[in-house]
This record gives C-alpha cells, sequence and structure tokens, in this order.
C-alpha cells in the first residue's frame, strides 16, 4: 500500500486521559477494584477475558480511563499496569486497531505491498478474522491479531488461559491458506520486555500443537513488541520466535 504524508506521521494510538490508581484486586474476569491517589476505591472495566498471568499484580500502579456514558454501568476501564519489568497495556481493543492503523501507514515490512486494509472480515460461514489486506492484483492476505501480556524471563507465551476460539482461528487460517490465501499469525506483545515469542504449550497445549500445524500447512507467524509510555503505544520491532 502506498504510504501517504498522513500516514507518515503515524506515532502509534494514543491513550485517553489517564488517571493513576493502584490495583487492590482484579476479579471475575472483568472487574478491578483501584484506590485512586484521593484514597477512593472505584471499580473498573477489565477489558481482558484472559487470566492476565504476570501483568496483575495487587499493589501495582495501573492507569484508568473515565468515560461519561450513560448506557455503561461501570465508567472507568483499566488500561494499564507497571509491572517490574515493563508498563504492559490491559485493553485488548488497542492491539487490533494498532496493528490495522500501522498496516495502512506501510511500517510492518512483512506485510507491506497491499493497497487496502479492512478490519472485522467474515472467512467462512460462522468465523471472522481481525484483517484482509488486498492488493490490486486481487492478492488477499488474512491477518488474526493476538494480544500478548505474558512474559516470563523475557519469552513471551501465548496464550495465557485455554483459548478455544484461538484454536479454532488457526484452523480457519489453514483452512485459507488452503485455498491459496496468504495467512499470518500476528502477536502484539503490549510490553517492552520480551526477547523471544513462543505457545505456552504448558497452559493450552491443543493451542501450541495447533499453531505447529497451522505453520507446517503454510499459516506465518509475526510476533512484534511495542514501545509505550503515558501517552501513547506503537509498534517497536520484531521479536523472534520459537515453536
Amino acid at each position: 500500500m502506498k504510504k501517504t504524508a498522513l500516514d507518515r506521521l503515524f506515532s502509534g494510538v494514543d491513550w485517553p486521559p489517564l488517571i493513576p490508581g493502584t490495583l487492590i484486586r482484579r476479579y471475575k474476569r472483568f472487574l478491578a477494584d483501584v484506590e485512586l491517589k484521593t484514597g477512593e476505591t472505584v471499580t473498573a472495566h477489565c477489558p481482558n477475558s484472559g487470566k492476565m498471568t504476570e501483568s496483575c499484580l495487587p499493589g501495582q500502579p495501573v492507569y484508568i480511563s473515565f468515560h461519561d456514558n450513560p448506557r455503561r454501568k461501570l465508567k472507568y476501564t483499566w488500561e494499564l499496569i507497571q509491572m517490574p519489568g515493563s508498563l504492559v497495556g490491559v485493553n485488548t481493543q488497542v492491539p487490533n486497531r494498532l496493528v490495522a492503523e500501522s498496516l495502512r501507514a506501510a511500517l510492518v515490512p512483512e506485510l507491506a505491498g497491499y493497497d487496502r486494509v479492512r478490519r472485522e472480515v467474515k472467512a467462512g460461514e460462522n468465523s471472522r478474522l481481525d484483517i484482509l489486506l488486498t492488493g490490486s492484483n486481487g492478492s488477499r492476505c488474512f491477518v488474526e491479531v493476538k494480544n500478548c501480556t505474558l512474559v516470563r524471563d523475557g519469552v513471551a507465551a501465548f496464550p495465557d488461559a485455554v483459548t478455544d476460539r484461538g484454536r479454532k482461528h488457526l484452523v480457519t487460517l489453514q483452512e485459507l491458506a488452503a485455498a491459496g490465501n496468504r495467512c499470518v499469525m500476528f502477536y502484539l506483545i503490549q510490553r517492552t520486555d520480551a526477547n523471544v515469542f513462543r505457545p505456552a504449550d504448558e497452559i493450552d497445549p491443543a493451542y501450541g500443537e495447533e499453531l505447529r500445524r497451522a505453520v507446517a500447512n503454510g499459516v506465518e507467524v509475526l510476533a512484534w513488541d511495542v514501545a509505550i509510555d503515558l501517552k501513547r503505544i506503537r509498534l517497536r520491532r520484531r521479536v523472534p520466535y520459537r515453536l
């Protein structure tokens, strides 16, 4: 895809105004109690369905956003946590947007050369994938984006909980690859302290097995980490992977 002057200005996804606090606890997957600097305790929505292992430590600094929407039951959203090794992005809605905008700006060399970026595309009767890239010659590249926050000793791993849905995405990508399409699994590591990526076989061995099968059947793997601060998040570098 051609890079425009506006694309060259793309420097990442900006966070909404952030409110600092301290994590008291995360519970019921989608709830987190946060103590603000005023001493007030608020309950924030946790937009992350995973276990958040290594990114959910009580007592750590966190950053939440406020949303004055009368339709929302919870006015706060948990966006970031400061872990000992890195600031970590919690919101799983960020990776898809960040990757899509980075592709539009031609910032991922491995996925350059396409003319159009579409999000949330139907792939088969009962499946949707995150991104479809199309070229002027009719070429298609399906990209599924996964959010990775689990890092131990410099090793990023996905998933951090059993994911039947994630495994089905791998099956769908293999079917599309067999039909002649290019297919890519894109793991976005929402932190800065990973040196390598691998499937978390100790958590979901079926997912790891399916990922290796997918690679053998032509599905490509990309893992990227981010540059992240309290203003914005952007892609930083490609991280090697091992299967």
